[in-house]
């Protein structure tokens, strides 16, 4: 197979959105199904859950492949006026066990994340999960909310960002899938 085809093509590939697709130059994995009873793959975030509201939607996914220990979370937006699009969420070493996160768990305190689990600060500067706040007037923007198994616990510093996890996760994540989301202001 060439190397730029890829076994599952992304449902978030739309040209309503004008940023790339962040996960094209990564790794192609097993995929994990991820969804959610708060919205639906391609559904618009509701709107108790934008930005100011900052209430991070409950998410679930199918368990890793055999010897995964981790799973790590994150919410990107691809589509925001800057060159490195906009980290919203970055949790990593959440235990094997664990395949859902309730609603709300990445708000305020983290109080609602498993025990064991590290969140990293986002484009925010917050720990807490920042929900989607385009700037008015730029069109319909992506949330991609993406969850990796992880072979391994991550030693990563809660001091570093998003990216460094995403550097990590490269290689060393063993499946992952996306479940996005847009909104608009």
């Amino acid at each position: 197979m060439p190397s730029n085809e890829r076994l599952h093509q992304p449902t978030y590939i739309d040209d309503r959105f004008p940023g790339p697709d962040p996960y094209a130059p990564l790794a192609d994995l097993p995929q994990l199904t991820v969804t959610s009873e708060t919205f639906a793959d391609g559904d618009r975030i509701p709107e108790d859950q934008l930005g100011g509201n900052d209430i991070s939607p409950q998410l679930s996914w199918t368990p890793g492949p055999e010897g995964t220990e981790s799973y790590a979370v994150t919410c990107f937006d691809p589509d925001a006026p800057t060159a490195s699009g906009f980290w919203h969420w970055a949790v990593f070493n959440i235990p094997a066990d664990v395949t859902s996160l309730d609603l709300g768990a990445g708000s305020g305190d983290l109080s609602g994340l498993p025990d064991g689990a590290v969140a990293l600060r986002g484009d925010s500067r917050s720990y807490a999960y920042y929900g989607p706040q385009p700037p008015e007037g730029h069109g319909p923007h992506r949330y991609l909310f993406a969850v990796h198994a992880v072979g391994e616990k991550l030693e990563i510093g809660d001091r570093n960002t998003p990216t460094v996890l995403g550097f990590n996760l490269q290689f060393k994540a063993v499946a992952r899938g996306i479940l996005w989301g847009w909104a608009e202001n």
